[in-house]
């Protein structure tokens, strides 16, 4: 492997741009972890929740400051949902509602989130489900590009009857929907495997997008890491993984073979030596595979940095 370290005499324009999404799956699923299968001492894939999911019936309702407590339980289990403006609160059948003492509710909330470690436990749901008589079932989950879901138990296909909307409030068309985190409600469904529907509506879990011109800190400090810390290995410009994923927001854990770097709903599963690595439930692929260039130091290609910051 041809492989050159760099020094850089000059400033070079940033190559990527975008505001970090924050995207959502089904509760009770997980995110691929890509292993070396040659390996006769690598562990088993583990499974880590991306969402998760808490029911109850509101039982206390109490206003403070810009937020709403719904206190709601769930025979001896009792929990805590902080709402705000942003909280998306729906029935099953689709339809805005207002949440009110004695619905039956089902939260969905990143299970990466920090939490209050009190009693009874708090949590900041993306997502609230008012649970009604009305014909009506509800999937959050990450989609890929067939738009099946990560258990392939449901596949979507959209029609022009479909409402699409986006967290973010930005138009979104039926393609959009791919490797999305998507809140889908629907009724009727095939009895194949897996199960297809018509979705009545589909919600796209993004965020909103930075306004133009607006200044992001850590842009200009991810730049600096890229021209002052790369190689260059058979013609693909590589930086080093933790310092700019940590500098991006991302945890990362050392796996001993690579890392898995997690923030919100994503999750990327990156093991040295190998080009693919995984995204979520799904497999993509690099250039060049990382690569321990430094002791201690995993590189991966500079266009990997453009999918963290989008």
């Amino acid at each position: 492997m041809k492989m050159t370290k760099v020094v850089p005499f000059a400033m070079s324009a940033l190559l990527i741009g975008g505001a970090v999404a924050a995207p959502t799956a089904s509760a009770n699923e997980g995110e691929a972890v890509v292993t070396n299968a040659t390996d006769n001492n690598e562990q088993n894939p583990q499974v880590q929740p991306i969402f998760i999911k808490i029911t109850g019936t509101i039982e206390n309702v109490e206003k403070r400051e810009d937020s709403t407590y719904y206190t709601v339980k769930e025979d001896e289990n009792t929990n805590v949902f902080v709402v705000n403006d942003d909280t998306l609160v729906y029935d099953n059948t689709g339809k805005e509602v207002k949440l009110q003492k004695g619905d039956k509710v089902t939260a969905y909330t990143y299970a990466n989130k920090p939490m209050l470690m009190i009693y009874p436990p708090q949590y900041n749901p993306e997502v609230i489900i008012v649970e009604t008589k009305e014909m009506g079932t509800v999937e959050v989950d990450f989609f890929n590009k067939e738009l099946v879901n990560t258990d392939n138990t449901l596949k979507l296909n959209v029609g022009k009857e479909t409402e699409i909307l986006s967290l973010s409030g930005k138009k979104v068309k039926a393609e959009d929907l791919a490797e999305q985190h998507l809140l889908v409600f629907y009724t009727i469904t095939t009895m194949s495997i897996p199960a297809q529907t018509p979705p009545s509506k589909v919600v796209v879990l993004d965020t909103i997008a930075q306004e133009p011109g607006e200044a992001d800190p850590s842009k200009a400090a991810v730049q600096e890491i890229i021209n002052n810390d790369f190689y260059d290995v058979e013609g693909t410009k590589m930086v080093p993984l933790r310092l700019i994923a940590e500098e991006l927001g991302f945890k990362v854990e050392s796996t001993g073979k690579g890392a898995i770097i997690s923030k919100g709903a994503l999750s990327y599963t990156i093991t040295r030596g190998q080009k693919e690595y995984g995204y979520n439930k799904a497999l993509r692929y690099f250039k060049v595979a990382p690569a321990l260039l430094e002791p201690t130091k995993t590189y991966v290609p500079v266009e990997f940095v453009e999918e963290l910051m989008k």
